[in-house]
């Protein structure tokens, strides 16, 4: 069996016969020449003879693929060369591990900040559930499953707390935004608090929760290759309520889900009610995710027909209307207006003359990225990190569409990666723009925080993007750029300006999704059959269930 070094060309499959287990146990250097995706090759070609349940579950019970504390994860070797441990990663497993919440003496989650330098705490001191994906992966590949699986308990039946705001009840599936343990020490008892969105910014319920729940709930059984917690009545009981939220029927004439400003990471005004491009991937991962879980009894039956048929309508939307890349836009651009009837091409109304001018200079020949938003009579074409590069990772975006995301990252690579990756969105609104869409709010002023300000927790998302379509030496340079400035700069939670020179002018120090975000990163690169925990496969289209109706036998 060939083992893939530093040089290897990836030109065709005749090539390349990886062996699973010697690339799970053999760490390779990473300097791929960029030509075809892990997606179409390693990851198939891993897939082919040991995939069961539609993934890895059989190698999973490996111990060959568990890494422990000592592990060259924990210790910090340089992309695979025994150069010896990175400093960098020793002081990012201290920090997380200083992060770590206990309830009644078990771990259940890491708080979103250790700043102790910041006066207010505000909610920092709360463990958020969108905030320990990235610490819950770094715990799964460093062999300890515990604390994430205690976290998805414990919020599991959070979610059955009653859920008011004011005098509104919120639904049954609604999942905490929040939770934090009060201890009180005359009773000597503790008990988890939740926030549902009652005491958040603007009084938002988390949309993006209940995805990310499902989707880590799935990052825990591939991992872990242990399917009783995602089979139990609860986590069932679970994940229905949460999709029963997204799938009851209304007066939608889209398959994409219409949210308020604020329900997500971006969880300011911004601009982004509607149909934001970060819940509709994420809701499109969450359902192919509740699809490989969901039991075919009972009522997991019902939900598995109307996932198949929301999926169906989803990714042709999606696919088709938010898609964007040069001759898109110029078709756009010459667009008729007012047209009637199903013949319409211009369906959503869009008025070009409401196209800005930074898209004609932004857009290169070769690349393209889904948009922001679109509802009628309106397209957000600002570029947004999180819902993209979840697009690439749960195969929303085609194969295409994934490299062309990849492309434009690489032609823009100054303006959306910068100095310390990743803005959060592109361009920054300002000026009057700004005085409108946000309310004048002094967190979000011009590339700062939401506002085009550069996080690094997406990192971790942009080297998975990275290695999914082939390309790890743009994830290694991300990398290393992070590693020039976030220790030195206390692990801030965002970078200011147009190329994320500053930190953040209210970024807390120590942000625990930063330390995080690093941590995933560089173990995805140093060990890239990882990414299975959270990537999926391109799916065979599927089809909605179709139904003889009463008079069809009459």
């Amino acid at each position: 069996m060939k083992r893939v070094s530093s040089h290897v060309s990836i030109a065709s499959e005749a090539e390349i016969n990886l062996d699973l287990s010697r690339l799970l146990i053999d760490k390779p250097r990473y300097t791929l020449e960029r030509k075809r995706s892990f997606d179409e090759q390693s990851w198939s070609e891993l897939t082919h003879t040991h995939r069961q349940n539609d993934g890895f579950d059989s190698v999973l019970q490996s111990p060959a693929f568990r890494t422990g504390f000592d592990s060259p994860f924990s210790m910090g070797t340089h992309f695979g060369e025994p150069s010896g441990p990175h400093p960098l990663v020793n002081e990012a497993w201290e920090a997380l591990r200083k992060s770590v919440v206990y309830f009644r003496g078990q771990p259940v989650g890491t708080i979103a900040a250790v700043d102790h330098a910041s006066e207010e705490v505000l909610n920092y001191d709360q463990v958020f559930v969108r905030d320990f994906v990235p610490s819950a992966l770094a715990f799964l590949m460093n062999n300890e499953p515990e604390i994430v699986k205690n976290f998805l308990l414990k919020t599991l039946h959070l979610q059955s707390s009653e859920k008011m705001v004011d005098r509104f009840k919120l639904g049954a599936g609604a999942m905490p935004a929040s939770f934090k343990v009060d201890r009180n020490k005359s009773r000597n008892t503790e008990t988890l608090v939740a926030d549902f969105g009652e005491s958040a910014i603007g009084r938002v319920a988390p949309v993006d929760s209940g995805f990310w729940w499902i989707i880590l709930l799935r990052a825990y059984t591939k991992y872990t290759g242990d399917a009783s917690l995602s089979e139990s009545p609860d986590c069932q009981k679970c994940m229905r309520l949460i999709l029963n939220l997204c799938l009851s029927e209304g007066f939608d004439t889209f398959p994409t889900l219409l949210c308020t400003d604020g329900c997500s990471m971006i969880d300011r005004r911004m601009g982004i009610y509607g149909y934001p491009i970060e819940i509709q991937a994420l809701f499109y991962m969450a359902l192919r995710c509740a699809l490989q879980m969901l039991k075919p009894d009972g009522e997991g039956k019902d939900f598995i027909e109307k996932i198949g048929q929301r999926l169906h309508a989803l990714t042709y939307h999606m696919r088709n209307y938010f898609w964007l890349d040069f001759p898109h836009l110029n078709n756009i651009y010459r667009y008729k207006t007012e047209e009637y009837s199903h013949t319409a091409v211009n369906k959503f109304n869009v008025i070009p003359d409401s196209i800005p001018d930074w898209v004609f200079d932004f857009m290169p020949c070769r690349g393209g990225y889904f948009l922001g938003n679109v509802s009628p009579a309106m397209m957000d074409f600002r570029w947004f990190a999180l819902g993209n590069c979840i697009a690439i990772i749960s195969s929303l975006a085609t194969p295409e569409q994934s490299s062309a995301i990849m492309d434009l990252i690489e032609e823009r690579w100054d303006e959306l990666v910068g100095e310390v990756p990743l803005k959060i969105c592109y361009p920054a609104i300002e000026n009057h723009e700004w005085r409108i869409i946000t309310g004048c709010d002094p967190k979000n002023t011009r590339w700062s925080y939401h506002n085009g300000g550069s996080w690094p927790v997406l990192l971790w998302l942009l080297t998975a993007a990275c290695i999914k379509t082939g390309r790890p030496q743009m994830a290694k340079r991300a990398i290393e750029l992070s590693e020039a400035r976030l220790l030195k700069d206390g692990w801030p939670e965002y970078y200011d300006g147009k190329l994320g020179k500053f930190v953040g002018k209210q970024a807390r120090k120590f942000q625990t999704w930063s330390i995080a975000g690093y941590l995933v990163a560089r173990m995805m690169l140093e060990d890239p059959s990882t990414l299975m925990m959270i990537s999926m496969e391109e799916d065979r289209p599927v089809k909605p269930t179709m139904r003889r109706s009463a008079s069809w036998n009459a």
